[in-house]
């Protein structure tokens, strides 16, 4: 290929049509990713087991307990569901892919991986020139859901090498390329990074500013249908604040918070959200974690960034102050700009988000 990096709109379009990705429409490409859509083949089952080398998951359901469960039912809290999905792939040589969860998902607290066939690692699609069907490990987490045939629940994205930025590279982007802002719109240089891993990363706070910061979820019973939008929000989640200096997470708890930083990707770039060490406290900061390129860039790229929402789950209780590091992105170079970025897109849900937002199913 011309260029090297995550692979475009238009190169994941033309994959679809040389049927290197089976069962997928190019209604479902977005600008650096292709969504993944279930289909009506799921089990329920006590546990979630990752396939050998040449194995296929297919052939794991009897290792698992599995009963056949339709997909217009409910899924249970804490029970996990392992569903095929409509979409396989035969990757040409030299490309190989990587999965997130769909926003939509995190923001339900719904635990979502992929599984390929005879990859032994969650949500990868690996070696290079793999050829696989694809499933979706389901784990509702806080209430009842129905996620039904056709659901669009995970994105791949492809790629021809690793071109995340080194610690130098981060550095010389954000010189030239604006890539983060404050509330305010001023933009945010290298220097102004006060915590770092040095390790080509950048880390986010917690948006703590004094009032309204986000949700706690209630852990309600109601089922909450993906299909189905207008939700009340007060029947699932209840809001949280702040005194503008810290706030304090329970363990064990689900959170939809936001970053104080805005981030911006250009459509040179892609973005992805990635683990906290474990130093910097125990929980989880996101379960969706991938920002399509042009992210907050504008339609005519004159756009400030955006914040990112935060799915949280600590494993301790914790008080987080204003300034501490709670998440952690990584940016990485496109194998050209998309046809299209997020900005551009009437299909794009989350344009407007300013602050914490629960997902698109709720008023």
């Amino acid at each position: 290929m011309k260029h090297a990096g995550v692979l475009p709109q238009q190169m994941l379009t033309a994959f679809i049509h040389t049927k290197h990705i089976q069962g997928a429409l190019p209604a479902q490409v977005n600008p650096s990713s292709v969504d993944l859509s279930l289909s009506d083949q799921c089990w329920r089952v006590e546990g979630i087991v990752q396939p050998r080398v040449s194995e296929r998951v297919e052939d794991l359901l009897s290792c698992v307990g599995s009963t056949p469960h339709g997909t217009h039912q409910p899924m249970e809290i804490g029970v996990s569901y392992l569903t095929r999905l409509r979409e396989s792939v035969s990757l040409p040589q030299g490309v190989y892919g990587y999965c997130n969860p769909k926003s939509s998902t995190g923001r339900n607290d719904v635990h979502v991986r992929v599984l390929a066939d005879g990859v032994p690692r969650f949500d990868a699609v690996t070696p290079k020139g793999h050829s696989a069907t694809l499933w979706a490990a389901i784990t509702p987490k806080s209430y009842p859901v129905i996620i039904s045939e056709g659901e669009r629940i995970a994105q791949l994205r492809l790629f021809t090498v690793n071109t995340r930025f080194s610690e130098l590279e981060l550095q010389i982007e954000m010189e030239r390329t604006p890539l983060l802002f404050s509330p305010d719109g001023t933009v945010l240089r290298y220097s102004d990074l006060s915590i770092t891993d040095a390790d080509g990363s950048i880390l986010l706070t917690l948006s703590l500013s004094k009032g309204f910061v986000g949700y706690r979820c209630r852990r309600p019973s109601k089922v909450l249908n993906f299909s189905c939008r207008g939700y009340r929000w007060q029947d699932y989640f209840e809001r949280l604040y702040s005194d503008g200096e810290m706030l304090r997470l329970r363990r064990g708890e689900f959170y939809v918070l936001s970053t104080h930083e805005h981030v911006c990707v250009p459509p040179h770039l892609s973005c992805e959200a990635v683990d906290m060490d474990s130093r910097n406290g125990e929980f989880r900061s996101h379960y969706a974690g991938y920002i399509d390129a042009g992210w907050g860039y504008g339609k005519n790229g004159k756009g400030k960034g955006r914040p990112i929402t935060l799915e949280v789950r600590p494993y301790e209780d914790l008080v987080i102050r204003k300034g501490q590091a709670f998440a952690k992105i990584r940016f990485e170079r496109m194998a050209e700009p998309p046809d299209e970025h997020y900005d551009q897109l009437s299909t794009s849900h989350y344009r407007s988000q300013s602050i914490a937002r629960l997902s698109k199913h709720f008023v």
